[in-house]
Order: structure tokens, then sequence, then C-alpha cells
């Protein structure tokens, strides 16, 4: 039996801990949030668990963006979910949106929790980095995301790791972790098993080709086995 977890074959040996909770849905919104998308969420949140959104738009302002927010924190509230504000502490905290996501150069976990304050859930992007994640969950970070896992049309990515860093971290850690990139129900399963405990998510739901409630509710399956 492999039982290092730094050896690329740990993933594969890897058991999920039972005491860890199991995995959950994290949408991230497209870029184009206007028009009917309000209703395109409501749909999502409605047909399956989910325990976070994250906003993510780019290219507009501050004032635009928190007119954008608005109706979808809206019901994300009205649903207990989560609402996650990307890369902008500052949006995070006029909206008071219950968290934020950094990346490696949207700020330091410290300065969003000064800002924030304890209550909020604040995430950084590790990339395939352990020695970042470790970095993150030192300031104060509330989990950390290793990605992308798959090819992914949302954003250039340079970084992709195994599903071995998951195991790795589940076993050394109580820090939640995030899976992301290009993930979908025909591919996750893997990523559960080795130790994620979220699974973020874009395209896999807003361009499933049945719709974003049918691939909710195609995650909701996957993750209740």
């Amino acid at each position: 039996m492999i039982d290092d977890p730094l050896d690329p074959d740990f993933a594969a040996s890897f058991r999920r801990n039972d005491r860890r909770p199991a995995c959950q849905l994290y949408l991230i919104s497209p870029l184009d949030v206007a028009g009917g998308f309000p209703d395109r969420l409501a749909r999502a949140l409605d047909a399956g668990p989910v325990a976070a959104v994250q906003f993510r738009v780019k290219d507009v302002d501050q004032h635009a963006a928190a007119r954008l927010a608005e109706p979808l924190q809206r019901l994300c509230a009205d649903r207990d979910v989560a609402f996650i504000v990307n890369d902008s502490i500052a949006l995070a905290k006029r909206l008071g949106a219950d968290g934020v996501h950094l990346g490696q150069d949207d700020g330091d976990p410290r300065e969003a929790r000064a800002a924030l304050g304890p209550t909020a859930q604040i995430g950084v992007t590790c990339h395939d980095s352990r020695h970042l994640a470790m970095e993150a969950g030192e300031a104060g970070a509330d989990y950390v995301a290793f990605g992308s896992f798959h090819p992914t049309t949302t954003k250039q990515v340079r970084h992709h790791p195994e599903p071995a860093i998951l195991a790795w971290w589940a076993t050394m850690f109580e820090l939640p972790c995030v899976a992301i990139g290009g993930i979908t129900p025909a591919n996750a399963a893997p990523l559960v098993a080795a130790g994620a405990d979220f699974l973020a998510v874009s395209a896999g739901v807003w361009a499933h080709p049945e719709g974003e409630a049918a691939a909710v509710r195609a995650f909701a399956d996957l993750l209740r086995r």
C-alpha cells in the first residue's frame, strides 16, 4: 500500500476519511451575469444542494459590478447559499458578501480578514502549489483552491495539478480544499474520491447541454454516492 502523500500514485490508494464532511458543489458565475442570468441562477439553486456561489465578473467598475451582484446575492441569501466575491476585497465589503476569493495577486487573507471581519469566508487560489496552500492556511484562509484539474475555457491556466494534491492536503490538514478547472459530472468522481471538499464549477453547469438545472441534479447524484 502506498502511504506517502507526496507520491503521485497516492491518490489512487487514498480512501476519503468518513469523518470529513461530504464534498459539496460551489458554483462560479459566468462572466456575463446580466439579462436573464438571475433566472438561470435561481433554477440552478433550486435544482439541488449548492454550498456557495462565487460572483466573478471582469472589466466592469465597482458600481456596475455591485448592480449586477445585488439580485444574485438576494437569491443566494433567500436559499442560505454563501455569496462569495471573486478578487475584490473592496467589492465584498461594499456588498456585505459572505466572503471573498483571492487570486495570488488579489491581496493577503489577513488584509481580507481585517476588512471583512471574523465570520467572512476567505479562499485563496493555490494552483498546484503545496507551499502556497500552506502559506494561505497560515495567513488565515478558510479554504484553499487547487487547479486547473481539467482543460477549461473559463480562463487561461498554466497549472495542472494531479488529484494526488487533494489527497495530500486532506491527509495533512483539516482546512477545506476546493478542486477547480473544467469539472463536469462526468469527470468529477476522481476528485471527490481524492479528497476535494468542494467542486468549483462554472461551464460544467452554465454550458451544460441540458441546462443548468440538469447539471446541478447530475452533480447532486454524484455527490450523494
